[in-house]
C-alpha cells in the first residue's frame, strides 16, 4: 500500500527554502513533485517524495532544522475540514481525539497515540519511513513542530509542554528547537512525543462554537465516511508501540488490538503477509533510524528493538543489511561533509 501524505503538509515549504538560499521549484522537481503541489493543499502525495525533498533541503541549504523551521507558523486551518472540526471542540483532548478518528485521511505514514497516567498525558508520534534507507528526522521534526502549534493555537502562544522528546540526536545548532520548544527539549529518547499535564487537556476551550463544529463536521461526512484504519495498519501501529518492551507476540498484540490471535492470523493471511514478516520489516526500519541517523549506544539500539542482548541484535543487523551495524555507523561517518 503506497503511503500517502496531504499536500498541506508542504505549507511554508517554499518560504523556508528560499530563506536557505534554494529555488524550491527546481528541489520540488527534482523530488518528483510538481511546483504547484503547494496551490493544492488537498492532493494526496507520496510520502517518501515528501521526505526525499525536506532531506534534500536540509543537507543542501545547510539547515538541519528544515522541517521544524516549516512548523513555525502553522495552523489549524492547514489541516482543511479536520482542523476546523478540531477548532471549535470544548476542550483540546476532544480536539485530539478528533485528530486521532481522522488522521489516515490526513498522513498514512503516521501513528498517532495518546496516553495517560497518574495526571500526565503524553502525545506519541511514529513514523513508517517508507523506503528503508530513507531518513526521517526532517518528518518527524515537521509532525512534531506542527502538533505543539496546534496545541498552543488551545492553550496560549506562551504554553509551554513539560518535555519534547525526540529519538534523533541533537542537531549542531539547537537554536530552532530553543524557540519553539523553549529548554523542554530533549534529544536521544525511546520515542517522539510531548508531555504535558492532564489539566491542559481538559482545559476548556473559550472560542469553542459548537455550531460551526456542527457544520465542519457535516462537511466531513458529506465528502467521505472516515476512513478506518486497516488490520495491518492497526497490527503497525501496536507492534511499534510494543517492541522496545519485548512483548511481541502475536497473542500479545492481538490482545492490545482487542482481537484474537486468529483475526490478526486471518487478516495476515489475505494480504499474502505473515506477522515474523511485518515484525522484521518494523525493525529494519527502525533499525536504520537508530543505527544511521542517531549516535544511540547499540545496547539501547538492541532493547529498543526488542533484543534482549546485544549480540543477538548483532547477529539479525548482520544478517540483514550484509555488515556490522559498527560498519554502518563508520560509512555514515565518512560520507558526513567536513
Amino acid at each position: 500500500m503506497s503511503l500517502l501524505v496531504r499536500a498541506a503538509c508542504l505549507t511554508n515549504y517554499s518560504e523556508v527554502a528560499r530563506a536557505g538560499g534554494l529555488d524550491p521549484a527546481r528541489m520540488l522537481l527534482d523530488a518528483g513533485l510538481s511546483p504547484k503541489v503547494e496551490c493544492e493543499p488537498d492532493l494526496m502525495i507520496p510520502v517518501e517524495r515528501v521526505g526525499e525533498l525536506l532531506q534534500a533541503s536540509a543537507l543542501s541549504s545547510g539547515n538541519e532544522s528544515f522541517g521544524l523551521c516549516m512548523a513555525e507558523s502553522r495552523l489549524l486551518s492547514n489541516l482543511g475540514p479536520v482542523g476546523m472540526l478540531m477548532r471549535d471542540q470544548a476542550t483540546l483532548r476532544e480536539s485530539l481525539d478528533v485528530l486521532v478518528r481522522y488522521q489516515v485521511q490526513l498522513n498514512t505514514s503516521l501513528s498517532l497515540v495518546i496516553e495517560e497516567s497518574a495526571g500526565v498525558v503524553v502525545v506519541r508520534e511514529d513514523l513508517r519511513a517508507g523506503r528503508a534507507q530513507q531518513p526521517t528526522r526532517q518528518r518527524i521534526e515537521l509532525a512534531l513542530g506542527v502538533m505543539l502549534r496546534l496545541m498552543r493555537q488551545f492553550l496560549g502562544a506562551g504554553w509551554q509542554p513539560r518535555r519534547v522528546c525526540f529519538e534523533h540526536a541533537a542537531p549542531r545548532d539547537a537554536s530552532v528547537h530553543m524557540r519553539l520548544f523553549g529548554h523542554c527539549v530533549e534529544f536521544g529518547f525511546d520515542h517522539n512525543c510531548i508531555v504535558c499535564a492532564k489539566s491542559d487537556l481538559d482545559a476548556r476551550n473559550p472560542s469553542a462554537d459548537p455550531a460551526m463544529a456542527r457544520y465542519a463536521q457535516q462537511l466531513l461526512d458529506a465528502s467521505a465516511e472516515p476512513q478506518r484504519a486497516t488490520l495491518l495498519e492497526d497490527m503497525r501501529r501496536t507492534i511499534l508501540l510494543l517492541m522496545p518492551s519485548g512483548r511481541c507476540s502475536i497473542e500479545q498484540v492481538a490482545e492490545h488490538m482487542g482481537v484474537a490471535p486468529r483475526t490478526v492470523q486471518r487478516g495476515l493471511a489475505k494480504q499474502g503477509q505473515s506477522f515474523s514478516a511485518m515484525v522484521n520489516e518494523i525493525r529494519k526500519e527502525l533499525a536504520v533510524r537508530h543505527v544511521i541517523e542517531s549516535d544511540r549506544p547499540l545496547t539501547e539500539v538492541a532493547l529498543l528493538l526488542g533484543f534482549s542482548a546485544l549480540s543477538a541484535f548483532s547477529r539479525w543487523y548482520q544478517t540483514q543489511f550484509g555488515c556490522s551495524a559498527k560498519e554502518s555507523r563508520a560509512a555514515r561517518a565518512a560520507s558526513r561533509p567536513e
